[in-house]
């Protein structure tokens, strides 16, 4: 490693560099230097001190996605304390969910200072747990100290650098504690993978900063690589996705990351008229991460975005976890045909958990995109229920072992153990391997068991997804146990585009049954058709599973005990 800590890789970055622009429309952009940034953050850093914050300390941050807020962190790690990013509240965060993890995280963090904006409402300031010793502090308050007073402790490479929440219904719960020296380690593999160049690469992003995309690929990867960043926040790019291509356009970018369900969201949110005036060609990799790579997705996104200068080989993937500080694996970027693409006969795939190679289009087919190959230092295993290993093209549960795998969840030794046995990390997620390539099928938890054979609800939601109705990325499909059949039933939960499609339900319910046959040959047994932003979604904006399961239990009692 280059550095002891991130905070001396801070400090070799040349001064005038550019560092962060923050993008907030056509007509106002704010960029800092290394230096500016720099000077900010030993501002944050004196405020911190002066309200008693020191080494060792947990420094919780709930601010808008900003300079602001990034300053914040950087100071509160300038200091030796371990700092953590929390989800600000928004519209599309369900309120009830969010105000139940923010009480959960707090108590557990048990930080010596609570930092929030002027705006943070104050109806939720109540679901902030403070301990006796707790300072909730306002953005921007405070003696401005000087930076010569400001004594900088001895970080030492093994000392806790950061808190990052996993992702998912219960993973805000899961504090993730990051040294220095594995967070370093994670960026020096992912820098090799993806062939940094601190001349002319430029990150754009619209990611999180709570979340592990967000905050290592988009903001300690161009801290320690001394890159430039642009960035805009993730409501902004919701609402108006098409501003990422104009962003793009106009900076030049050379990186960015996406989850899987924005490749179909920006083709679909962006006209056809206006896709051509843009130049995406400086892009050297899009990475599809987060979520299990679809192919059908990445060959929307080519297909709609191709003529603006897209190149085929900058569609990337990768298959990365907070745990691990962020990536396990990274595609290939000197394919030129991109991720490797295969096609699976689907009952062998559901029934015996093997894959059997078929031809493009065969009858039950299913597409899988390899999400990439191993970082430097890292191992995989496929492990079956039982704990053994399975070959290549065998479907289990993926185990993780490399040199930056966290040690443990913060305060939390029970989920420690059930999660990391023997030096593996258990994912939860379930894949296989073929060829030196790794391949993300889902959640296992979330796998669906119906008369014997395995269903993976996200086959399910990408066919109901292709209905013209129905909203992107705003399908659920679950199992609810029917005790007349012994075994499960599929039960799918869609919102619609718009609310007076409602009054179509039975053509629409009808045309979605027909797709979900022919393309998986099973049966739905109900199809509940909902209004815009009736499903439940998570700080990271994407549908959650069991608390929308729960709230339609709860409106529809009659669908009986849950499995």
């Amino acid at each position: 490693m280059r550095f002891r800590n991130l905070i001396e890789a801070l400090g070799a970055a040349p001064p005038d560099r550019p560092f962060i622009t923050s993008w907030i429309d056509e007509d106002e952009q704010v960029t800092l230097t290394f230096a500016d940034f720099r000077t900010h953050a030993q501002l944050q850093a004196g405020i911190l001190r002066d309200q008693g914050v020191t080494a060792g300390d947990r420094v919780v941050i709930i601010m808008p996605q900003g300079i602001p807020a990034m300053t914040t962190f950087v100071g509160a790690m300038m200091l030796g304390a371990a700092p953590t990013f929390l989800a600000y509240p928004n519209f599309k965060i369900e309120p009830s969910k969010y105000r139940s993890g923010l009480t959960g995280v707090t108590a557990n963090l048990k930080a010596k200072a609570v930092v929030i904006d002027e705006a943070f409402p104050d109806e939720i300031l109540g679901h902030v747990s403070l301990d006796e010793g707790t300072r909730l502090l306002r953005a921007g308050t405070g003696r401005i100290a000087d930076d010569k007073d400001l004594v900088r402790p001895d970080i030492q490479a093994d000392s806790l650098a950061f808190i990052q929440h996993s992702a998912g219904t219960t993973g805000l719960q899961k504090g993730v504690a990051l040294t220095h020296a594995a967070v370093l380690r994670q960026l020096d593999h992912l820098s090799q993978a993806l062939k940094i160049d601190t001349a002319t690469d430029r990150i754009y992003s619209w990611l999180p900063l709570y979340h592990d995309m967000g905050l290592i690929a988009c903001f300690m990867l161009p801290l320690v690589f001394h890159l430039p960043i642009i960035m805009q926040s993730p409501l902004d790019w919701v609402m108006h996705p098409e501003t990422m291509l104009q962003i793009i356009s106009e900076y030049k970018c050379t990186l960015a990351w996406l989850p899987n369900f924005a490749f179909q969201f920006a083709p679909r949110r962006t006209p056809q008229r206006s896709r051509t005036q843009y130049d995406l060609s400086s892009v050297r990799a899009l990475i599809n991460c987060s979520e299990p790579v679809r192919s059908k997705s990445m060959s929307e996104f080519q297909n709609a975005f191709g003529a603006a200068g897209l190149k085929k080989t900058a569609l990337q993937s990768s298959y990365a976890m907070a745990e691990n500080v962020f990536a396990v694996t990274q595609s290939d970027l000197s394919q030129p045909s991109g991720p490797p693409r295969l096609w699976a006969d689907g009952p062998q795939f559901r029934g015996a958990r093997q894959i059997v190679a078929v031809a493009e289009g065969a009858s039950g087919a299913i597409a899988f995109t390899s999400s990439g190959r191993l970082l430097p230092c890292h191992e995989v295993r496929i492990a079956s229920d039982s704990g053994a290993v399975l070959g290549d093209g065998r479907v289990g549960e993926i185990l993780v072992k490399s040199d930056c795998l966290f040690e443990g969840y913060y305060n939390r030794p029970d989920l420690t153990a059930q999660a990391i046995i023997d030096g593996w990390y258990h994912t939860g997620d379930l894949g296989f391997c073929l060829e030196g390539e790794l391949y993300v099928a889902g959640r296992k938890k979330d796998l669906l068991i119906i008369g014997g054979e395995n269903i993976y609800p996200q086959d399910i939601e990408e066919i109901v997804a292709s209905h013209s109705t129905v909203r992107d990325g705003r399908v659920i499909a679950m199992g609810l146990y029917n005790a007349d059949l012994g075994t499960e039933d599929i039960v799918v939960v869609a919102e619609l585009e718009h609310e007076e499609q409602l009054a179509q339900a039975a053509k629409i319910e009808g045309e979605i049954r027909s797709l979900v046959v022919a393309g998986m040959g099973v049966a739905i047994r109900t199809i509940f058709l909902k209004p815009p932003k009736w499903i439940v979604k998570s700080t990271a904006g994407k549908p959650a599973r069991s608390a929308t399961r729960e709230k339609l239990l709860q409106e529809h009692p009659e669908l009986g005990t849950e499995s």
